[in-house]
């Protein structure tokens, strides 16, 4: 039996078309977050895998649906998608693979409702993400957005009754991670007209946005790629407390997350200006070291 199979049975998934909608969940995380999804085939317990992939799996697609194509075709298929897992959660029931592996994780774990519910109610900011005048903006993308979106997953690797603190963990976390992303895909993002740095970062070391689309190398640019880097990376490091809010052995993966955050913060601050004509990436001998020996605390943990 493989493994996949053993993580199905441990979480007591058992009808066979249950089972299909799972498994095409496993095959689409393990396709566009390959590494994300070995880390969690590795270090989370058997039964606790397949709703994350579920989670994973529903994350992504709001992703998608957000970000992808005109705006018009945008708000149309959020509007479409948020009806019809609202649809769900009041009825039960639904003809969508991915909806209802939602709903049976959902079940499996009756606090991730209320994280969907928030998602659902919060996610268009980012269907209406203009870039942000100020640092008090991106702080509320993240508390509207990239906060809710994370916690579809997290919540289902934080303790069953969370009276706040894994939450601000969490939110700690995330600040640093988006932070991050924003600063590590700057040339990405800049070739699609979008850049998630505040103008008031950018006024602060007299840097224009044409100054990044055009990667100039200056000191100013230096200055603000560091000091939007080094805020992040104050952020994760700060999330390190995360993984034992968990009181479960759900936080080494938590843990693992973290600290490959923190390598690629220090790859990006490593690269600095570069950035505008690449990312970077974490250190890939780090990023095994961090794998192996968080499998190995998940194993003392079982």
């Amino acid at each position: 039996m493989s493994a996949w199979n053993q993580s199905l049975d441990a979480a007591g998934i058992r009808e066979p078309e249950l089972r299909r909608d799972y498994g095409a969940q496993r095959e689409s995380v393990a396709r566009f977050r390959r590494a994300s999804y070995l880390a969690a085939r590795l270090l989370l317990p058997q039964a606790v895998l397949p709703h994350v992939v579920a989670a994973t799996a529903v994350m992504h697609h709001g992703d998608n649906l957000l970000d992808t194509g005109p705006k018009p075709q945008r708000v149309s298929a959020w509007a479409s998608w948020e009806q019809g897992v609202r649809k769900a959660l009041d009825t039960g029931v639904s003809d969508d693979p991915l909806i209802r592996t939602l709903l049976h994780t959902t079940e499996a774990y009756p606090r991730l409702r209320q994280v969907v519910e928030e998602y659902l109610s919060t996610a268009t900011a980012e269907l209406e993400f203009a870039g942000f005048a100020t640092e008090a903006d991106y702080q509320a993308y993240v508390d509207a957005y990239s906060l809710p979106a994370f916690m579809l997953v997290a919540s289902l690797l934080g303790p069953e009754h969370d009276g706040g603190d894994f939450r601000t963990g969490c939110r700690t976390f995330i600040d640093g991670s988006q932070r991050l992303d924003f600063v590590n895909d700057l040339a990405e993002d800049l070739a699609e007209g979008r850049l998630g740095l505040p103008a008031d970062a950018l006024e602060r070391f007299s840097v224009t946005e044409g100054d990044l689309a055009e990667g100039r190398d200056s000191s100013g640019v230096r200055e603000l790629v560091g000091c939007q880097l080094e805020a992040a990376r104050a952020s994760l490091l700060t999330a390190r407390k995360l993984p034992a809010l968990t009181a479960n052995p759900n936080g080494v993966l938590l843990e693992a997350v973290v600290e490959i955050e923190l390598l690629t913060a220090d790859a990006a601050l490593a690269r600095g200006a570069r950035l505008l004509r690449g990312s970077a990436s974490p250190p890939v001998m780090g990023s095994l070291r961090v794998m192996l020996g968080a499998r190995r605390r998940a194993r003392k943990e079982r």
